[in-house]
């Protein structure tokens, strides 16, 4: 007997009692079981909006964490999963190859810097950067120096969750200070103190080119995220930062890992964040926006000259059960054919000259330390921390969906937002601000 299956209401729509098993048996990102923060049951999505159970839209302004750059529902991107479903989702990687997989790589391979010739698939942006330091230390092994242990990076950087990206996350002010004494020790210096838009002053690098001098035949490499620091504060710093890190990294034969998760595929104005300096690293990690937020899947772009060093001595030691997922690969090819068409570069600058327009009145509001916006991504820095029980309620209540952490309430929008939409968002942003800008809550 065919089983009965459920009616399509029945699977989308959410009852009280399965908002009530939420409440006690799933625990979400970032919260706590006992003091759950609120959350909010989703009904469906299209474009830049978010329609909830209770029939409210919402204006998207996170792009599910970075990743929704062409909007939610997008019918190419739809098209590409339900073609790929109907011959097979999934297949292991280890000895088998696929078209999608094909296709995605050379995307990939055409679409960055040419040095960068070798891909690896990962299953999300933390296990890139895993992935990413094991190459780093595969690759002095395969040179026979044993010696080398240790990442250089800066401080305020976010890498992802999992153990070892933890480690080269701020180990001081970031979300993983619980975890000091089971992980790794690196190396870190201050991060960058010239903001994107600051001259350049050679004293900015001077820490950074000391430590590494002490160091480098102790490290494997040195990993950052390129121009902005995204979850460790949204901070955006020179490109010519980057560009003498790039040198000094050459100078000293260091591999020099470049984080593009959240920055890669158009987000900072350019389609990778290093082409605000002109560089090029030796490894690339890539993430979000490679499928358009539809499935988890990263990647690790490597040279030749780090594979081959590897490969002529050893194989490279990962290979996750889910690596090379033929549904995640053919979206991500879905997704890299719409950033092809280059109609990001106009959605960005329109998403940046509108941000910088509707936030610029929070400037002035007693509760604000800064407010900056580069490319697709604006930032409202207060001077206190916001409390995630009261704020969160209070910009649903206004009709958007913003997720602020610490004392940042930021914007990254899907490219494939409306003018009008924007706006909205930003008016919502500048309303609430406003709020904790009062004498009461200062």
């Amino acid at each position: 007997m065919t089983p009965k299956q459920p009616a399509s209401a029945e699977l989308s729509s959410i009852t009280p009692d399965d908002m009530a098993f939420d409440r006690d048996h799933i625990w979400h990102p970032y919260t706590s079981v006992t003091h759950p923060t609120p959350v909010f049951p989703v009904e469906s999505a299209h474009g830049a909006r978010i329609r909830l159970a209770d029939g409210r839209e919402l204006v998207d302004g996170m792009a599910s964490w970075w990743s929704a750059v062409h909007g939610y529902n997008h019918p190419q991107m739809n098209a590409a999963a339900h073609a790929q479903i109907d011959r097979f989702s999934h297949v292991m990687f280890g000895g088998l190859t696929h078209k999608p997989a094909i296709e995605l790589c050379r995307k990939l391979v055409e679409m960055t810097p040419e040095p960068l010739q070798t891909v690896f698939l990962a299953d999300s942006g933390s296990v890139s950067v895993e992935i990413s330091i094991k190459m780093a230390v595969q690759y002095w092994r395969c040179r026979d120096d044993e010696r080398r242990s240790k990442l250089l990076t800066i401080r305020n950087g976010y890498h992802g969750d999992t153990i070892g990206a933890m480690a080269v996350c701020d180990p001081v002010n970031g979300m993983h200070s619980l975890f000091r004494g089971i992980m790794l020790e690196h190396v870190f210096v201050d991060s960058p103190e010239c903001r994107f838009e600051d001259e350049w002053d050679e004293r900015y690098i001077e820490e950074f080119a000391c430590t590494l001098k002490e160091h480098h035949r102790d490290l494997v490499g040195v990993i950052m995220e390129p121009v902005v620091q995204g979850a460790g504060g949204m901070r955006f710093y020179s490109p010519h930062y980057l560009r003498r890190v790039s040198e000094l990294c050459k100078e000293y034969g260091i591999l020099l890992i470049l984080d593009e998760i959240a920055t890669g595929f158009g987000r900072t104005g350019k389609l990778f964040a290093c082409e605000h300096a002109g560089i090029v690293p030796d490894i690339m990690t890539v993430g979000k926006a490679l499928t358009g937020g539809y499935m988890t899947m990263a990647a690790v772009i490597c040279s030749e000259h780090v594979s081959k060093t590897i490969c002529d001595r050893s194989a490279m030691m990962h290979g996750p059960t889910f690596m090379g997922n033929p549904l995640a690969c053919s979206v991500a090819c879905a997704s890299l054919d719409i950033i092809a068409t280059g109609e990001w570069q106009e959605q960005v600058a329109n998403l940046e000259a509108g941000m910088k327009e509707g936030l610029e009145p929070c400037r002035d509001m007693a509760a604000v330390a800064d407010v900056r916006v580069l490319g697709g991504i604006g930032v409202v820095e207060l001077k206190q921390p916001v409390d995630m029980q009261v704020i969160q309620p209070r910009l649903v209540e206004e009709g958007v969906w913003v997720r602020p952490f610490g004392k940042l309430l930021y914007l990254l929008p899907p490219y494939v937002i409306s003018k009008e939409e924007l706006s909205f968002l930003c008016a919502a942003i500048c309303r609430v601000v406003e709020e904790l800008s009062s004498p009461e809550q200062v």
